[in-house]
């Protein structure tokens, strides 16, 4: 598993994964089905203008015969986690839905005001919710979206309900440092980032959900907590492994199956792992690098020259070795939870899947 990832991971972008991955398929759709009756009753409990917004942003409307596709396919990942929590501890799969369900909600709202934050007009192949509805209704949306999501898990009708609603939060405290963290990063140059901290951001920004949907089903079911530090532990470096993936498939990706034209993150100045390992690795290129990456967006002419560069650095290669270093803190972590046999495969069925991603 790790081994596939080490040697050169391709990169899936959001469409369906490889073929013969029926087991991590079947995970994601049974995670979305767990979490799609409930994330409706979530969003019909919002003011008619913001339920619009999210009923757009989700692709359930919006006149576009492709976007419930797409948009569904983007979030199949975290609810099948949740899933593989409550399966881990022998709970019933309701708490799943209502698991999963919350963190999904944290994940849409992150999404819609990630997109006003970086100005981005698109998301898979449409105009994005606040270039549709105006910046204030997509700002109120995400607002509304993240008290859903607190409800959700504080109203469950489970034992570990409250516990569920601290973990939760503590999550999404965690989101926003990171997602603050990567805004500051934007103004610094590349080279002024070490390895370890864009570690800590993006353990923040990406891992922090996907540990808190990792543990979070077995939380309501007041698992062990050595159980519980396994499973989060788990998800958040798997996260931490995703994200770096992003990070390749922003500069190496196809745009017509992300939705979002390659190389924004590089002229925006976002500072991904395979910018700052390439910065950072003291030759002769990867100085001319950092000395073009500083604080401000790069100009598009320069992309040619830094996506040179970032090929005579192995930029994507060292960024893919670090991942794969992740995946397997993430295997260690299960190994820890001492899970059934069958629930230890499903989750490498979604570890492996994740792991090879391809565009």
């Amino acid at each position: 598993m790790t081994d596939t990832l080490a040697g050169g991971v391709g990169v899936w972008c959001g469409g369906e994964p490889g073929s013969g991955d029926g087991e991590f398929l079947g995970l994601l759709r049974a995670g979305t089905g767990l979490v799609e009756p409930v994330l409706r009753e979530a969003v019909g409990r919002l003011h008619g203008s913001l339920a619009s917004v999210c009923r757009y942003h989700l692709g359930w409307d919006g006149g576009d015969s492709r976007a419930p596709a797409v948009v569904r396919a983007g979030k199949r990942v975290r609810p099948a986690l949740a899933l593989l929590s409550v399966r881990a501890v022998g709970a019933p799969e309701g708490y799943a839905a209502v698991a999963g369900t919350a963190v999904e909600l944290v994940h849409q709202l992150s999404l819609l005001h990630d997109d006003i934050m970086d100005g981005d007009t698109e998301r898979r192949g449409r105009p994005t919710a606040w270039a549709r509805f105006g910046t204030g209704a997509a700002v109120l949306a995400g607002d509304a979206l993240v008290v859903q999501a607190v409800a959700t898990i504080f109203h469950a009708r489970a034992p570990g309900a409250s516990a569920a609603t601290e973990e939760l939060i503590s999550a999404v405290e965690q989101m926003v440092a990171g997602q603050a963290e990567d805004l500051t990063l934007e103004h610094r140059c590349a080279h002024q980032v070490s390895v370890p901290g864009y570690v800590r951001m993006a353990r923040g920004k990406t891992g922090a959900l996907f540990g808190c949907a990792a543990a979070l089903g077995a939380v309501l079911a007041q698992a062990p907590p050595t159980v519980v530090r396994a499973l989060r532990g788990a998800g958040s470096d798997l996260g931490v492994a995703f994200q770096i993936l992003d990070d390749v498939l922003g500069l190496w990706g196809d745009g017509a199956l992300t939705g979002k034209p390659v190389g924004t993150d590089l002229v925006r100045g976002k500072k991904t792992l395979p910018l700052v390992l390439a910065a950072g690795s003291d030759t002769a290129d990867g100085r001319r690098l950092a000395a073009l990456l500083g604080p401000a967006p790069l100009p598009s002419a320069q992309v040619p020259e830094v996506m040179g560069l970032l090929e005579a650095t192995r930029g994507r290669e060292r960024a893919e070795e670090v991942a794969a270093r992740h995946v397997a803190s993430a295997v260690a972590a299960l190994d820890a939870a001492e899970l059934p046999a069958d629930v230890r495969q499903q989750w490498h069925s979604i570890i492996d899947g994740l792991s090879q991603r391809r565009g």
